[in-house]
């Protein structure tokens, strides 16, 4: 189903470049520059490290990426930093790489209708922006695309769905603020069968009284949903903010620990975001990150690819 958004490369590219740039600027795009001002030495890698470390790839991740490239220096007698630059995109690339989801790539007449995909996320992270952008780019391929408002804990949270639905012109399912987040669930999936839709896309809350709370109900919606369809929800995506860097991980891994989490959803990666953070996340939770938010409008998306990723990120300023 996801083989809708990798369709327009040059498009995809744009946007990730678009999304990195600040991140480009400040930490990254110096890299070459300084590979090649000075010599392979220890200076060079410990500054190397700090730029690291200064973009959120976390303090273990920076020196494990900085110790394999300064002992492929060394077994490879390297010299020439431009050779050195490249063999640090590669290893970057290969540590951010998922093939075994190369399959959500595919679009097949085959798949379960309507496909769906659970969000979840903390309030605040963009997540809401994120539905609508998906529902937003599925129907420009020709999906048909249902939204179901079971984030009824937050104030307003089905009203600003309905807005960003309409504005997409996908239909919303939706009950009182405050009812019950598994029967919107329910409702949402059997709406979605009844009117053929493609996709449906579950909002779910982001905060309640408690912790313990919030991860009940994420369960709850999860189990309501696959009473309904066995193999579902296809996807469970995580809306992670960028711009909160390695913050944001704690609250991941309860995600992944309460519904399972298939895929991550980076969004506000053209804010103050430090690009680091997908290397954190790929050592952090194991969970691939299939797309990344580069702005405010609902073209502003971009799947996730590592070597488009890298080769933007490290692209020198100068």
């Amino acid at each position: 189903m996801f083989g809708v958004f990798k369709r327009n490369q040059e498009e995809n590219k744009r946007q990730t470049e678009e999304g990195v740039k600040r991140s480009r600027d400040r930490w990254f795009g110096r890299v070459l520059s300084l590979l090649r001002s000075s010599r392979l030495d220890d200076a060079l890698w410990e500054e190397l490290e700090e730029i690291l470390i200064s973009s959120d790839v976390g303090v273990e991740s920076s020196m494990r990426i900085i110790e394999d490239l300064k002992s492929q220096v060394q077994e490879e007698r390297i010299a020439d930093p431009e050779l050195a630059f490249e063999r640090l995109k590669l290893a970057l690339t290969k540590d951010l790489d998922y093939p075994e989801s190369d399959d959500l790539w595919l679009d097949s007449d085959d798949e379960t209708r309507p496909y769906v995909i659970l969000m979840v996320g903390v309030n605040g992270v963009g997540k809401t922006t994120s539905i609508a952008k998906l529902a937003h780019h599925f129907t420009r391929a020709g999906k048909k695309v249902v939204l179901g408002a079971a984030d009824t804990f937050r104030a307003a949270a089905e009203e600003q769905l309905e807005i960003l639905g309409e504005r997409v012109g996908v239909d919303v399912i939706s009950h009182q603020p405050g009812g019950d987040p598994g029967a919107v669930a329910y409702d949402a999936f059997r709406a979605a069968q009844a009117r053929g839709a493609d996709v449906l896309i579950v909002d779910t809350a982001g905060r309640l009284h408690t912790r313990v709370n919030l991860m009940e109900e994420l369960k709850k919606v999860h189990r309501v949903i696959q009473r309904l369809e066995p193999s579902a929800p296809h996807q469970v995506l995580l809306t992670l903010d960028a711009t909160t860097g390695l913050n944001g991980l704690a609250q991941a891994r309860g995600f992944k620990e309460a519904v399972g989490l298939t895929g991550i959803f980076l969004a506000k990666m053209d804010g103050t975001a430090r690009g680091g953070i997908v290397l954190a996340i790929k050592q952090e939770l194991g969970v691939p990150i299939l797309f990344i938010g580069t702005g405010e409008s609902l073209d502003d998306l971009a799947p996730f690819d590592a070597k488009v990723f890298v080769d933007s990120l490290l692209a020198p300023t100068v």
